[in-house]
This record gives structure tokens, C-alpha cells and sequence, in this order.
């Protein structure tokens, strides 16, 4: 197999294995207070300084584009679970900042979330396979 095959290979694999556990997961997703994408949403706040991001800088961690970003992210903020604001450093520029409201709901969805994430990843890798595979796929993201 040629160095090109090898890499089409692995990257069929990879992507074939990424929309089957995320359609598993998205089936038994543990909640109809937010969808999936939301939780995705919540989920990137969380983990940002001040639970807050630019929509700009949320944009690259999901797979959605610009328009349905924002969309989603007004439905999120009519329900309370996000606050939008100008941001201060640049008029043109957007802050979503998770509200606590919406950081309570993402703990929730979260722990139910998280076994079924162990259910369909880690019971079938062992340590060594899954932090091989966490290192891999942080370098192709590079």
C-alpha cells in the first residue's frame, strides 16, 4: 500500500468511526431540554476562562457554520442559558458567556452523557489504546 493509500485508509477509518459513535450517541442522547449541538455549545463554554468565548472562537470548535452558530446560539440565550453581549475590546465583535443557569443543565446532561461516551469508547479501547488515540488525534489537530 503506498504512502497516499495509507493516509486515505486511516482517514476513511477515522471519519467512519467519528459519524458512528456520534449518531450512537446522538440517538441516545440522555435529554430533550437541549439538543445535542446545544449541549456541544455548552459544553466549549464551560471549559473557557470565565465560561465565556467570542463567537468567533466558538465557531472553530463546532461543526456548523457561522449563520447557524449564531442562530443557535440566540435559541440558547431566549431560554436563559447563555447571555450575548458586545464585546467591549471590538464593536464588531460578539461575547456568549454561559449563564448559570445553563452550566447547572450542561452538569446534568453531562454525567449521563459521559457514561455513554465510556459505553461506546472506552469500553472498547483499553488505557493504552485510548491515550494513544487521544494523542493522535491532537496531533493531527495541530
Amino acid at each position: 500500500m503506498t504512502e497516499k493509500a495509507a493516509a486515505i485508509a486511516a482517514w476513511e477509518s477515522l471519519f467512519r468511526a467519528q459519524v458512528s459513535i456520534l449518531r450512537q450517541l446522538t440517538a441516545e442522547f440522555p435529554t430533550s431540554e437541549i439538543s445535542f449541538t446545544e449541549y456541544d455549545v455548552l459544553f466549549n463554554l464551560s471549559k473557557a476562562p470565565d465560561r465565556r468565548l467570542r463567537i468567533r472562537d466558538l465557531i472553530p470548535h463546532l461543526l456548523l457554520s457561522q449563520p447557524s452558530v449564531s442562530r443557535l446560539i440566540d435559541r440558547l440565550a431566549a431560554r436563559g442559558f447563555v447571555d450575548k453581549m458586545p464585546d467591549a475590546t471590538d464593536a464588531r465583535g460578539t461575547i456568549v458567556a454561559l449563564r448559570p443557569e445553563g452550566y447547572e443543565l450542561f452538569k446534568r446532561v453531562a454525567v449521563s452523557h459521559a457514561d455513554a461516551i465510556a459505553r461506546r469508547v472506552g469500553s472498547r479501547l483499553d488505557a493504552d489504546e485510548l491515550r494513544q488515540l487521544t494523542e493522535l488525534c491532537l496531533r493531527l489537530r495541530d
